[in-house]
């Protein structure tokens, strides 16, 4: 049987924050699945009611943190995928760098959409 491998540390605070963040995206999707699929039905969502649901403070913190933590986990889960798969050295650093250039970017241009269909920008 091949030994276990993974750049996670069992116990350490990444590992810990990937299952977290797994917990999380799973009840958010569901919100999201039930709210946008069966409340409002997929032909019935128009622009102007997405911004009514990103004008109430509950709803824009909840997208937000979604936005926050599925950027997370994605990129956590990629860059420990990389590590797995030999990763190291400076390539290593290049690649955290990256990712965390990347994950910044993202998560400025989702605030940035998510401000203006609040109607705040």
């Amino acid at each position: 049987m091949a030994d276990h491998y993974s750049s996670f540390e069992r116990g350490g605070k990444r590992w810990f924050l990937q299952r977290i963040t797994a917990v999380f995206l799973i009840g958010v999707l569901a919100f999201h699945f039930v709210l946008l699929h069966f409340v409002n039905h997929a032909a019935e969502i128009e622009f102007a009611g997405t911004q009514a649901r990103m004008e109430n403070v509950g709803y824009f913190s909840l997208m937000w943190t979604f936005l926050v933590t599925a950027t997370f986990h994605g990129v956590n889960g990629v860059y420990n995928a990389l590590v797995n798969q030999g990763l190291d050295g400076t390539q290593k650093k290049v690649v955290a760098a990256v990712l965390t250039i990347a994950s910044l970017l993202l998560i400025l241009q989702g605030t940035r959409v998510a401000l203006a269909m609040s109607g705040v920008l």
